[in-house]
């Protein structure tokens, strides 16, 4: 195995992220100051969370275009999922919520504002097939749903207000039954559903499966550290920097976790290929939604001081429902134009604005 495996693109990223995460332990364990360990951290999962993704797309390329996007579903958020974990045994319930809302706006709108105004800006109105952004879209829409309703029952004080963990986890086992029911769907999905990098592979080098699995395993554990580090100094860092708890997850912790590995979704726009651009954005959402949250809901009963539930702020409920209904909107027709992006783009700005000060 020589160096000429991988692209330079991929030896830039894994040694970057190796780098990184050197650098981060070892601030870690020289008790460096909580801003320079939170920063370092924050760097290594990015990274980290990048190399995740080379690591399942390599491995899922064998397995079929459908399995490769089951795949992704279920170790392409590992660096968040570890985030959350360590969030939750340290009791910051309200950051990791925080979190997996932030995960989806920062995909539906940044992300995917940034695809489209990139591809609009370099090659005029993009055209894409869409049936599979109104499939998205109307899973997203049933997850969202799902996500309101615990939050409802509370504000409104009905019967339900006072049994929120048991309607939480009743939701996160919903949410689990639609993501479990919609896997055939995805094995016989055509390939710009799920295989992104698979599109660009001429410009790829094919990594032997050893190679794979070794780069998808030493990235894992790497993301698993980082993330303990990360979250040891998430709240010190914030606190001295003067940032809110509910930006620090909503933003910070959102995009160091996942946001960052879904910008192939802004080259593969770059590249004139919409239909691919737009599925690796949206898939990362509906994964959040349907995959990680109701995962750390029935987890969050076991390894936590106190459980997470779905009983969210108003202006987080808000939010995510205004961001899957304009998302909606700007794909159901089909096409798309930079003038949609900066919209997108202005929107999370917006949002990310009002939760600045809590």
């Amino acid at each position: 195995m020589t160096l000429s495996a991988f692209s330079r693109g991929e030896r830039i990223t894994l040694a970057l992220a190796v780098a990184t995460t050197i650098v981060a332990a070892a601030l870690h364990l020289m008790h460096a100051g909580d801003i320079v360990v939170f920063v370092a951290s924050a760097a290594a999962l990015s990274l980290l969370a990048t190399a995740v993704g080379h690591g399942t797309e390599q491995i899922g390329s064998r397995l079929g275009p459908g399995a490769t996007g089951v795949l992704q579903s279920a170790l392409g958020n590992l660096p968040e999922l570890f985030i959350c974990i360590f969030s939750l045994r340290a009791g910051l319930v309200e950051v990791v919520k925080a979190a997996l809302i932030g995960s989806i706006l920062a995909n539906s709108l940044l992300v995917l504002g940034l695809a489209i105004l990139v591809g609009g800006l370099k090659h005029g109105t993009q055209r894409f097939s869409s049936g599979s952004p109104r499939m998205i879209a109307t899973l997203m829409l049933i997850a969202v749903t799902a996500l309101m309703v615990p939050t409802l029952a509370h504000q409104l004080h009905t019967p339900a207000d006072s049994h929120e963990r048991a309607l939480s986890a009743a939701c996160a086992v919903v949410l689990l039954m639609v993501f479990l029911a919609s896997v055939p769907f995805s094995l016989r999905s055509e390939p710009a559903a799920h295989s992104v990098r698979e599109k660009t592979a001429g410009d790829q080098a094919h990594w032997p499966m050893g190679v794979a699995i070794a780069v998808l395993a030493v990235a894992g554990i790497g993301a698993a550290f980082a993330s303990e580090w990360f979250v040891d100094a998430l709240l010190p860092a914030t606190r001295a920097m003067g940032i809110s708890e509910a930006f620090t997850g909503l933003v910070i912790v959102a995009i160091a976790g996942n946001a960052v590995e879904n910008v192939v979704g802004i080259q593969l726009a770059a590249k004139n290929q919409p239909d691919y651009a737009l599925s690796v954005v949206l898939n990362g959402s509906l994964q959040i939604a349907l995959l990680l949250t109701p995962v750390l809901v029935l987890a969050s009963f076991f390894i936590g001081p106190m459980p997470l539930t779905l009983v969210l702020s108003p202006l987080l409920v808000v939010s995510l429902a205004l961001a899957t209904i304009v998302t909606a909107f700007v794909t159901f027709d089909g096409e798309s134009i930079w003038v949609e992006g900066v919209a997108l783009i202005g929107l999370y700005f917006i949002i990310a604005a009002a939760f600045w000060w809590g």
